[in-house]
C-alpha cells in the first residue's frame, strides 16, 4: 500500500464514518440532500463519508475534501451481489475520487470474482474494503488482499429480517483474528453502539440510517410507542 492510501486510512482511526444515502427513490434521494447530509455530518464530527451512486459521489468529491468510500448498488438479475459487483463500477467510482471502494465480499453467486474486484481496485490505486457477513468472508477478502473488512453484511444476505443490534460477536472475531483495520458497520445505530465499538477495537464506525433516513427514524418512534 502507498503512503498516501496508509495515511488515509490512519486518519480514520476512532473516527465516525457517515454514510449519506438515502432511501432509494424516496423524497431524499437527490443529489443536493446527499450533499447537504454530508455536510452537516461533518460539522458534527464525521471523518469520512460513505457515499452510494456516481452522480451523488461526483457531487460530494465537488464540494467535500475529507475521504470517501464509494460504492454502486445494483439489482442484477440472476445476482443477489449489490454492492459494487462490476469492474465497471470501481473504474467510475475510481474515476470520480473515491479514496476507498467498498464492495460485497460475501460467498454469495457473483458476476465477478472477489479477487479480480480486488485487482481492480488495487489496479486503480485505491483502496479496497471488503463488506463481510462471516468470518470465512473475511478470511477470502484478507487472502485475496483486501485492506480493510467490515461487518457491514451481517444479517444482510438472508431473506430473513436483520436482528435489531448490531453483530458485536462477528466484530469481535475480525479484530481478533486479522490485522488490517476493522470498519464496524450494520446497525451501530446509537451512540453507545459507537463507544462500545470503539472500545471493542474497531478501526471506525460507520453510522448511516440514524443520521439521515428519517423515514425510518420516524417509523421508529411509532413502533416503539
Amino acid at each position: 500500500m502507498n503512503k498516501k492510501n496508509d495515511s488515509i486510512i490512519q486518519s480514520l482511526k476512532g473516527s465516525l464514518i457517515a454514510s449519506c444515502q438515502p432511501i432509494p427513490k424516496g423524497p431524499l434521494d437527490t443529489s443536493s440532500f446527499v450533499l447537504a447530509s454530508a455536510k452537516a455530518s461533518i460539522i458534527g464530527g464525521a471523518k469520512a463519508l460513505r457515499i452510494e451512486g456516481f452522480k451523488n459521489l461526483k457531487t460530494i468529491k465537488k464540494n467535500i475534501k475529507i475521504p470517501v468510500i464509494g460504492i454502486k448498488k445494483r439489482n442484477l438479475k440472476n445476482y443477489p451481489i449489490i454492492i459494487t459487483p462490476l469492474l465497471s463500477d470501481i473504474e467510475k467510482l475510481s474515476m470520480l475520487g473515491a479514496e476507498i471502494i467498498a464492495f460485497d465480499a460475501t460467498s454469495r453467486h457473483r458476476p465477478v470474482r472477489i479477487e479480480n474486484l480486488i485487482s481492480k481496485i488495487h489496479s486503480c490505486k485505491k483502496i479496497a474494503m471488503a463488506d463481510c457477513s462471516t468470518v470465512k468472508d473475511a478470511i477470502n477478502a484478507i487472502e485475496n488482499g483486501a485492506d480493510i473488512l467490515s461487518t457491514t453484511l451481517s444479517g444482510y444476505t438472508s431473506q430473513k429480517l436483520p436482528p435489531k443490534n448490531p453483530d458485536f460477536k462477528l466484530l469481535r472475531q475480525l479484530i481478533k483474528r486479522f490485522q488490517v483495520p476493522i470498519i464496524a458497520e450494520g446497525r451501530f445505530n446509537t451512540p453507545y453502539f459507537y463507544k462500545k465499538a470503539i472500545n471493542t477495537g474497531a478501526h471506525a464506525v460507520v453510522v448511516g440510517t440514524a443520521l439521515n433516513r428519517i423515514e425510518l427514524i420516524t417509523k421508529s418512534f411509532l413502533d416503539e410507542a
